[in-house]
């Protein structure tokens, strides 16, 4: 049934973004069905540009989730290299892939996971000189990073280039996920959330604090959920409220979740 709604023969969909093949439509058929996204939604995720920054514990499981949706093109920024202490929690990566490059190798699970991908890469370390550059064209940037320093330079980036950020973290059994359209009129961007105290390279690292591997699942799954919510904004019903401005803290230990609204800082120089 469902390989009737786009076909390569049929009309294109409202969206003007080109049809789906038989093929596709066989792949995400579980999503067409949805009401909520529809295969004006899944049409539409095709066409979709998401800049992943970072490739760690919670970029990994979201790629994942990402790529099985259906969206399109990926542009994936991260200089670090695979070590073997990262296996425990970051899933797109194999033994295999230890020294190599994580931009590299999660290209290249890309390739062996969908063929159709339209992939980009860069093992440059993102700063507030480059980030503008590396996320420039994108409808999304993911930021998964680990220090401060780096999602305030991306979230500046989002502000000036005026493209929504989906931000997210983790740390032993807590995880935060939030989505921010900072250059919306009247919307906080993460700056306006964590403040201007941050700008150095000052956090806790998981080295030193311990990482439950599920945890940071967890995360990456819930902010890739996020993540299509804000991409589908405008789109199908999924997108209606793309919630911007909330944060959502995942507790892991008791286990629950709570959300946040972040208020627009007047005074904050990365959106006022």
């Amino acid at each position: 049934m469902v390989d009737r709604l786009f076909t390569e023969s049929s009309p294109e969909p409202s969206t003007g973004a080109p049809a789906l093949s038989p093929a596709r439509l066989e792949r995400f058929a579980r999503h067409i069905v949805i009401p909520e996204i529809g295969g004006a939604g899944q049409v539409a995720l095709a066409s979709k540009h998401i800049a992943v920054i970072g490739l760690g514990g919670i970029g990994s499981p979201a790629l994942q989730y990402l790529a099985a949706s259906g969206v399109g093109r990926f542009t994936l920024v991260d200089d670090d290299a695979v070590d073997v202490s990262n296996l425990q929690r970051q899933t797109i990566f194999t033994h295999r892939d230890v020294g190599h490059g994580k931009a590299t190798s999660a290209r290249r699970w890309l390739a062996n996971f969908d063929d159709k991908l339209d992939v980009d890469i860069s093992d440059a370390r993102i700063t507030a000189a480059n980030a503008g550059d590396l996320i420039a064209g994108a409808d999304l940037v993911f930021d998964g990073t680990d220090n401060f320093a780096t999602r305030l330079a991306v979230s500046d980036a989002c502000v000036a280039e005026r493209v929504p950020l989906l931000s997210a973290a983790v740390g032993r059994f807590q995880g935060q996920v939030g989505a921010f359209a900072g250059h919306l009129a009247g919307q906080p961007c993460y700056r306006c959330f964590v403040g201007d105290a941050f700008d150095a390279e000052d956090c806790d690292t998981c080295a030193e604090d311990g990482m439950l591997g599920a945890m940071a699942g967890w995360v990456g799954s819930f902010a890739a959920m996020q993540a299509l919510r804000a991409l589908l904004s405008g789109t199908s019903a999924f997108g209606d409220n793309p919630l911007w401005g909330r944060l959502f803290v995942l507790d892991g230990l008791e286990p629950g979740m709570r959300a946040l609204k972040i208020a627009k800082d007047p005074a904050c120089k990365g959106c006022r």
